[in-house]
């Protein structure tokens, strides 16, 4: 169901990590630093929405609790002029969590799987103890109600698989037939759409890898 969210919502994919350059599965991890390209990819999504939005915009700030979340959103605001310490935080932001997988190399375990983990379109399978996607639709779905009387333009900072279930639901997309969640399309790490009255247009198109 299409949020009835008055203001707009500009929802980035933080920075490539040291998790990613690895190939590792990062999940709900608390902190993977971003790399040399990560902190390149949140200049350009700053420099992006500095050029649409201008000194100082009205936005209210949000990311996930996660360390790249917030590095991604302090390099991100510094090119606006914000305060990151007005930032707030929700753990319903976080990434999809992958339970006994994280902090393991995808390569790894998809040879101890005998096949692969990573589904057409670029989403995760679940692992067999991680989070599912009804599951991860349910939180950010209970966030966006409970945040849905702000009436001001917002900027989140997210993740990689949550973001595209977030997106889902804020623009009513059809629910995946194998995952149970809505989903939206794949976007690169370092990507920033805009999302308004349920319609969703890219700001800017990451550099980092392939949709997740």
């Amino acid at each position: 169901m299409v949020s009835n969210r008055k203001g707009r919502d500009f929802i980035a994919r933080h920075g490539e990590t040291v998790f990613n350059a690895a190939g590792r599965m990062q999940g709900d991890h608390v902190h993977t630093p971003l790399t040399r390209a990560g902190f390149a990819q949140a200049d350009e999504m700053g420099r992006a929405l500095h050029q649409l939005l201008g000194d100082r915009p009205a936005l209210s700030l949000w990311a996930s609790p996660a360390g790249r979340a917030l590095q991604t959103l302090a390099i991100i605001t510094d090119h606006l002029g914000l305060d990151w310490h007005a930032a707030r935080t929700d753990p319903r932001l976080v990434e999809i969590g992958t339970g006994s997988w994280s902090g393991r190399g995808y390569r790894e375990i998809m040879d101890e799987r005998g096949g692969t983990i990573v589904l057409p379109g670029g989403l995760l399978m679940c692992a067999p103890d991680g989070e599912t996607y009804p599951e991860i639709a349910e939180r950010v779905s209970g966030w966006l109600a409970d945040t849905d009387d702000d009436e001001s333009d917002r900027l989140i900072i997210m993740h990689g698989i949550s973001s595209r279930v977030l997106r889902g639901v804020l623009t009513g997309a059809a629910v995946h037939p194998e995952l149970g969640a809505p989903t939206a399309s794949g976007l690169p790490q370092g990507s920033l759409v805009v999302i308004e009255a349920g319609r969703e247009t890219i700001v800017h198109r990451g550099t980092g890898h392939a949709p997740a």
